[in-house]
């Protein structure tokens, strides 16, 4: 099992920059991947990026060139640095954890809200 478990979601003007984290906790040494997913209201939850144990990472398109995930591998924490922000970017961004046997691990969420 995975705990995972948001934090620094909040609310910011359009051309803002936030950082969520993500820590894991429990079993995290079976983690293949983790990285963020969102949902703004109305939508489906969309992929936003992701990064593996090898460093690999991929983004969405709409992302692209503003948003950085990283890693501190010693504190199993994933990063999402958020630039340039713009307002349909609100969404409760999510992070999401595979494993190397397939099983997938959600966090509970946390908004991120971008002001016009």
């Amino acid at each position: 099992q995975v705990q995972l478990v948001e934090s620094g979601g909040g609310l910011v003007q359009a051309g803002g920059s936030l950082r969520l984290s993500c820590s894991a906790s429990g079993s995290t040494g079976s983690i293949w991947k983790q990285g963020w997913y969102r949902q703004a209201p109305g939508n489906k939850r969309e992929f936003v990026a992701t990064i593996t144990r090898g460093d690999s990472t991929i983004y969405a398109d709409s992302v692209k060139g503003r948003f950085l995930i990283s890693r501190d591998s010693a504190k199993n924490t994933v990063f999402l640095q958020m630039n340039s922000l713009k307002p349909e970017d609100t969404a409760v961004f999510y992070c999401h954890c595979r494993t190397y046997d397939s099983r997938e691990y959600w966090g509970q969420g946390t908004q991120v809200t971008v002001s016009s």
